[in-house]
């Protein structure tokens, strides 16, 4: 018998359940612990703008769930302090994009995050965006 650990810890899947933007979405996270996330999202019609690519806003709320996930992955409510995301191409209409989340450092009750937002391709993943996140811890659940 192995000793594994969840994919999600306990904070993460608590604040996750409450996340109904981000479920309407079609985002699932299907790892949130020790200060690392990964998610997906397909990009619907609904996300296209009207250049017929990916709207940035779904791009940065995509990997801000990501950031929320890894950062409440160690316990305490954590919330975003700022963000800054640089687009570096675009995602259109169908494609699944995969979003990864590390922990950078944490110092009192702050963070700092970086996400990077890729798709999938035919000859594997390319960047999307790279977002970095500060984060505040603001209490305990």
């Amino acid at each position: 018998m192995t000793d594994q650990k969840p994919a999600l810890s306990d904070a993460a899947k608590a604040m996750l359940d409450a996340d109904v933007a981000s479920a309407t979405l079609g985002i699932t996270v299907s790892e949130a612990k020790d200060g690392r996330a990964v998610a997906r999202m397909r990009v619907t019609e609904r996300m296209v703008n009207g250049h017929g690519i990916a709207h940035g806003g779904y791009v940065f709320l995509f990997a801000d769930t990501t950031f929320a996930a890894a950062c409440n992955s160690h316990g305490p409510v954590t919330v975003a302090a700022g963000a800054d995301i640089s687009f570096v191409a675009s995602a259109r209409l169908g494609d699944e994009l995969v979003a990864t989340a590390e922990e950078r450092t944490r110092y009192g009750r702050n963070g700092i995050y970086d996400v990077t937002v890729q798709r999938e391709t035919p000859r594997g993943r390319e960047v999307i965006a790279e977002f970095r996140g500060r984060s505040r811890t603001v209490g305990k659940i």
